[in-house]
């Protein structure tokens, strides 16, 4: 029994000292940092963005230029709301939040959705009162291409770099703001092709732009909203087969079962149940339920924590190699 338990002590010793078999964990605080950083110099970019195509917009009366820097502007809102919610997200376990404060990290996203249904709300609004007055003053000048097309291409690379961040880090603000920026970058994309047809003598275009600028924001809304929804409503969050599979490799586990994963994406708590042999020492059931944890966390870094519930397994289930999974939904 002695030699059962220091093998167990030597298997978690062993898979936390192994290095390439899992990713590096990170530290709550260590991430938040990490997260604001990536929105501060988004922030700043945004605000520049924003700020050269609403003047080049009034200045050329372009309707769909504008719309295109007020879209950005918001953009510049969702980085101060991403900002608030990472400070609030990044505090550690309380008494009255037992579970810490990752999900004020999805509220913040919730906003940003939010703020892209009332942007496409204004954008759409001024496109149909230009439409139905029939009036257009625009002019499609070589500055106001000039400013598109800068604009786009800081957009293409602003969105690239939150969307590495934001899978690198498990983020569901950076997630959701780099959406928000990519729906910026095609929104641009229609803009340039509006002042094209401006250009040709098609005044109307202009408008019809900026009514395709509508759906973009809107369609990206959809998205945002969707993800918030799937942390809000607990849906499942790692496949649990992955999860039993990789309890079931330790010796000792008879069966596991009832696993279960919920919350935010780079948060995720996980409960299971594991079933060992009924004369088992108490330690050494413990032992095999600390070296389980330990697994888990280590090849599914985004798993923050683990319960580990343990169970007598039967005498038949001690002689099987696989016990059926009750049906769960799965996610990968």
């Amino acid at each position: 029994m002695a030699k059962g338990e220091r093998r167990m002590k030597a298997i978690e010793g062993g898979r936390r000292a192994k290095a390439g078999e899992g990713e590096v964990r990170m530290e709550t605080a260590e991430r938040g940092a990490r997260i604001r950083h990536v929105l501060l110099v988004i922030l700043l970019l945004n605000l520049g963005v924003a700020l050269a195509k609403i003047i080049c917009g009034s200045a050329f009366s372009s309707e769909s230029v504008r719309a295109d820097g007020i879209h950005s502007l918001f953009d510049s809102a969702g980085n101060v709301v991403g900002l608030a919610g990472i400070v609030i997200a990044a505090r550690p376990a309380d008494r009255d939040h037992p579970y810490g404060h990752a999900k004020y990290e999805t509220f913040a996203s919730l906003f940003i959705g939010m703020l892209l249904v009332f942007a496409a709300y204004e954008v759409g609004w001024n496109a149909v009162q230009s439409l139905m007055s029939g009036e257009s003053h625009v002019v499609a000048s070589p500055v106001a291409f000039a400013v598109m097309v800068v604009t786009l291409v800081i957009n293409l690379g602003v969105t690239t770099y939150e969307r590495r961040q934001g899978r690198a880090l498990g983020s569901a603000v950076l997630d959701a703001d780099a959406k928000h920026t990519l729906s910026d970058a095609l929104v641009s994309i229609g803009v340039i092709a509006g002042l094209v047809l401006v250009k040709l003598g098609f005044p109307e275009a202009d408008a019809v732009a900026a009514l395709v600028v509508t759906i973009a924001i809107f369609s990206t809304a959809l998205s945002v909203l969707k993800d918030v929804t799937e942390t809000l409503s607990d849906e499942a969050r790692v496949n649990p087969e992955r999860i039993r599979s990789y309890v079931l490799s330790i010796e000792g586990v008879a069966a596991c079962h009832n696993i279960r994963t919920r919350g935010p994406e780079g948060e995720v708590f996980a409960d299971l149940h594991i079933l060992v042999d009924p004369d088992m020492s108490i330690s050494r059931a413990h032992a095999i339920g600390n070296a389980a944890e330990a697994l888990i966390k280590e090849r599914i870094p985004q798993i923050r924590e683990v319960l580990v519930h343990l169970e007598p397994a039967t005498a038949q289930e001690l002689h099987e190699d696989d016990v059926p999974l009750e049906t769960e939904k799965t996610s990968s």
